[in-house]
């Protein structure tokens, strides 16, 4: 292949993925929407959102759709490593910060790939691993919603998430408001200032994230207030189909290049696709430790953790069997293990210090090298 289609499916990749970055953007602001004015509960959007990562996932989807399990089964690994080592890595270094992790979060770090492992242990994960491992991601994600409701903390508010939530206050205080003029009372309604600090508190969040690690396209994504929840939906809708092609043309683009470049797509899935696809988990990660919201970043590695390793991974089985042998136990795993570990030490320590980082950066340079060594 010559260098001119290389370039030129490399082109198409980037594109394909940032097409499906930038239509979970519209979905998730659609989604919102239409939950706001269809009278749909925050809460529930919020477990929906904070516990699936839809580019991630999607991407994975469509690699074993068209039978390319093994950059599927890359993706799982390289996003979470991205996660746990970059994303972590970063923000200790940036920013090192302290905090108290509860050790129910710490365990479940830990503990959650354990099941994957296992099934992996036979060298294939087949429909019925799929099957047990994307069940198992719904009760652990109810669980740790049913602890966060009764906590005062909340560990798994994702950046999106905070976007939902405040949405859905900001409407039932205008909701209030308006009650109250027609009511024609004139006073305040109740809780009427902390909606205002609410959206004041998110647009500040949005303006210091634009100057500084705003990765994601949402700068771009459509405004949708003043618009009905129909009309939101059907945004959602077009936003899926956006998503569809997308994910197609990156996995049938990065299937060229690995090729091309004699690379295994296990290899590929690991380090490139799943660098690009999961490079806002920077924002979503060291914004809230900058801002003095460590919690929301261990939130997203908590949540983003067990979705990888329990849905993520089963709805790539359901598809298509995955090969689990070879490198699958000699690297990924490995490495995985290593980086959890490390994450789970200093998180139990109580803080995240510039050396933490500097050993979780280094261990995905050590990734990274593993891959095509």
């Amino acid at each position: 292949m010559d260098i001119a289609a290389l370039v030129g499916l490399a082109a198409l990749f980037l594109g394909g993925v940032l097409l499906v970055i930038w239509c979970v953007e519209v979905f998730i602001a659609a989604v919102a929407r239409s939950a706001v004015s269809l009278g749909i509960s925050g809460f529930f959007l919020a477990v929906v959102l904070a516990g699936v990562d839809l580019e991630n996932a999607i991407l994975g989807v469509t690699a074993a759709f068209v039978d390319l399990p093994d950059l599927a089964l890359g993706t799982v690994f390289g996003e979470s490593l991205f996660v746990l080592a970059v994303a972590v890595g970063v923000a200790g270094l940036a920013v090192p910060f302290r905090m108290d992790v509860p050790r129910l979060y710490l365990f479940l770090l830990v503990l959650v790939p354990l099941p994957a492992f296992a099934l992996s242990l036979d060298g294939t994960l087949d429909w019925t691993d799929g099957a047990i491992l994307t069940v198992l991601f719904v009760p652990l994600l109810a669980g740790i919603f049913w602890r966060e409701r009764r906590s005062e903390t909340t560990y798994l508010l994702s950046g999106e998430v905070e976007e939902v939530v405040g949405l859905e206050a900001d409407a039932e205080a205008g909701a209030a408001a308006d009650s109250t003029a027609v009511a024609g009372t004139g006073a305040e309604p109740n809780g009427g200032d902390r909606a205002p600090a609410l959206g004041s508190e998110r647009d500040d969040r949005r303006a210091d994230r634009d100057l500084d690690l705003d990765l994601d396209l949402d700068e771009f994504v459509p405004d949708l207030e003043g618009k009905s929840g129909r009309f939101s939906l059907a945004v959602a809708v077009l936003a899926i189909v956006g998503m569809t092609v997308g994910s197609g043309l990156t996995v049938v683009s990065a299937e060229g290049i690995f090729v091309a470049l004699g690379i295994s797509g296990l290899a590929f899935g690991a380090t490139v696709l799943s660098f690009i696809a999961s490079i806002e988990e920077l924002a979503l990660t060291v914004e809230p430790v900058r801002q003095g919201r460590a919690h929301l970043a261990v939130g997203n590695v908590v949540g983003s953790t067990v979705f990888y390793v329990t849905a993520n991974v089963g709805l790539i089985a359901l598809l298509r069997p995955v090969d689990t042998a070879g490198a699958v136990m000699t690297v990924h795993w490995p490495f995985l293990a290593a980086c959890l570990l490390v994450v789970a030490g200093l998180l139990a320590r109580g803080r995240v210090t510039r050396a933490g980082g500097a050993a979780l950066l280094a261990l995905y340079v050590g990734y990274w090298i593993a891959n095509y060594a």
